[in-house]
């Protein structure tokens, strides 16, 4: 069995995503960032601001892996001299205690009024008769709702679906399958789930069918060039991705899968860059209504002209 080397370092909002584009050269199936020190079992006005995230990678322990973690060690010194940063932190993870190392960083957590997100290894001693629970197992896919960006979405998707239900969904990059799950718990009448990692492919099919989703969720692999060639259409698009990523979709006909009249919910987005994200909606034919902001992160709720 192969060993995985853990590479992790706790940041700023400020130098997150600069620090999982770095990641992301060495990581083996993405990047996860996280709140650190995130409380367990905490309502949304009880959860501190985002000031400290943990970004984590892993990559294999190959031959080549003392080259690997130099690099990168390099890489970092060199963005820090622009920005101050820690130096990454590497250890050993062994391939059977592969799946166990996320575990580790993966507590239950309360959002918006009623979503409880539960870690498929934990139980619920205080689970509310009206709570909206959501049994996630993320494997190496993105998605655990402990991150800003994602718990952005759901707060969203809870205030978007509570008087429009029975929505027809598309998650652009939908990582573990958490938003699609939350959106049809909350009401909507089917989910499309498109992801280029079929890792992600394969975690949202299976949390799908942990949370009895299954038959109103469909995944697959792909992408926007996916939905525009299937010239489907739907009510609510999700994006959480990154800024440049939202950007260029938008500049690549985003807005023409979406319904006159929907909505999407953007997120993986730093507050700076809200402006320019907003702008490229804009272009592909959707009106930013609302702002959610969490630390440095923002979510971007837009209505798509027409309807």
């Amino acid at each position: 069995m192969m060993d995985w080397i853990e590479v992790s370092m706790e940041v700023d909002g400020e130098a997150a995503e600069a620090v999982a584009d770095l990641f992301y050269r060495y990581g083996h199936q993405g990047v996860a960032i996280e709140q650190a020190g995130f409380p367990i079992e905490v309502w949304p006005d009880e959860v501190p601001p985002a000031d400290r995230l943990i970004v984590r990678a892993y990559f294999p322990a190959t031959n080549q892996v003392e080259d690997a973690q130099q690099k990168l060690r390099e890489a970092v010194w060199h963005m820090s001299q622009l920005y101050p940063l820690p130096e990454p932190s590497f250890r050993v993870v062994k391939e059977e205690d592969w799946a166990e190392a996320w575990k580790a960083h993966y507590h239950p957590v309360r959002l918006g009024r009623r979503l409880y997100i539960r870690p498929a290894w934990t139980e619920l001693p205080d689970a509310r008769a009206d709570d909206i629970i959501l049994v996630m197992d993320p494997g190496m896919a993105f998605g655990t709702g402990t991150h800003p960006t994602t718990q952005l979405c759901l707060v969203a998707l809870e205030d978007l679906l509570a008087d429009r239900p029975a929505l027809d969904v598309v998650d652009l990059g939908c990582g573990s399958g958490i938003l699609g799950i939350a959106a049809l718990k909350l009401g909507a009448r089917h989910v499309l789930g498109l992801d280029i990692d079929e890792l992600a492919v394969e975690a949202t099919q299976a949390n799908a069918e942990r949370n009895g989703a299954a038959a109103h969720l469909t995944v697959q692999q792909g992408s926007l060039e996916t939905l525009k060639h299937s010239a489907r259409h739907f009510d609510l698009l999700l994006a959480n991705i990154l800024a440049k990523v939202i950007i260029e979709m938008c500049d690549g006909g985003l807005g023409d899968v979406v319904r006159a009249g929907g909505h999407g919910v953007f997120s993986g987005i730093i507050d700076t860059q809200a402006d320019d994200v907003e702008a490229a909606l804009r272009r592909t034919g959707f009106e930013p209504v609302r702002r959610l902001p969490q630390g440095d992160w923002v979510a971007i709720i837009a209505r798509k002209a027409g309807g």
